[in-house]
């Protein structure tokens, strides 16, 4: 299997050179993007391989809405959800992430065939989660985290909030570290919409140039249809278009984060932000070749 290098490791999943696309399938009856229209085993199923048709590199199998003021699931019922669509794509060849807080999810997941555990607490909520992973030997995304999703709102209060979140980041990945989890497998996530407003958001994407260089990690960008991008499409009015109408947004953040050297994009609709991450590679790829015939 290749796996991706460079400066950062192998992060231990086929190597797409260039910025990836992480496709989402919500198992959940209440995401804030899609409740319940991807709940039954064999619709997500479909939904995932469909996201990979058009254009996705990845999926992410989640079975416990994180949007904020939601209530955690049980633990059986999120393995209920999870586990079928985590094997049914695996066996499908898909590349499968899965997104979990808890580490008897992630086990179960990676047993069924996921090769990256995304978890949106950095292994906070559960601290079963780090020893798993180092000994599942899987890449494992660590993202910003400052509680769960039900008080997470009153947490955003920052001083610095790029300074902070890049700092809070640091200090969680050394621990994260030290439990064993292998540092050239970890990717890092600045968690859009966890515990910040819109202004938060919009600093943290206009800094994501220095999670990279400061973390010196792979960045994971999550914008897609989230609220800041509601409030910035609604242009002052209160009338925030919903999450499904935020999907040109989502692929302008996209463009964005893979001109600043993100590692993927995880976006509910791949079409246009697979697109533009192609374009951006093509970009790129042009610039470096004209600067060698001016040599």
């Amino acid at each position: 299997m290749s796996t991706l290098r460079g400066r950062f490791g192998p992060v231990g999943l086929p190597e797409w050179g260039r910025c990836a696309v992480m496709g989402v399938v919500n198992v959940t009856p209440d995401s804030f993007s899609d409740g319940g229209r991807w709940f039954d085993t064999e619709v997500a199923v479909k939904r995932g391989l469909d996201l990979v048709a058009g254009g996705a590199d990845l999926v992410d199998v989640g079975g416990e809405s994180t949007r904020p003021g939601a209530a955690r699931v049980d633990e059986a019922e999120e393995l209920r959800r999870v586990v079928p669509v985590v094997r049914g794509l695996a066996e499908e060849g898909v590349v499968v992430s899965v997104d979990t807080m808890r580490a008897s999810v992630a086990e179960a997941a990676v047993a069924a065939g996921a090769r990256l555990v995304n978890d949106v607490s950095g292994g906070l909520a559960d601290p079963a989660m780090v020893p798993a992973v180092a000994a599942a030997g899987v890449p494992f995304v660590v993202m910003h985290w400052r509680g769960f999703s039900a008080g997470m709102n009153s947490r955003a209060v920052y001083g610095d909030v790029l300074g902070e979140v890049v700092a809070e980041l640091r200090q969680r990945l050394d621990a994260v570290v030290a439990g064993g989890v292998d540092p050239g497998r970890i990717v890092v996530d600045p968690g859009l919409g966890f515990a910040k407003n819109a202004e938060h958001d919009l600093a943290l994407v206009a800094g994501l140039g220095r999670f990279r260089r400061e973390l010196g990690l792979p960045v994971l960008v999550a914008a897609s249809r989230k609220r800041f991008l509601g409030r910035v499409l609604a242009g002052g009015s209160e009338e925030v278009p919903p999450a499904r109408e935020r999907d040109a947004a989502t692929a302008a953040v996209s463009t964005l984060a893979a001109r600043e050297g993100a590692w993927a994009v995880r976006v509910h609709e791949v079409r246009a932000s697979a697109d533009a991450v192609r374009v951006v590679q093509a970009v790129r790829e042009a610039a470096a070749a004209g600067t060698e015939g001016c040599g």
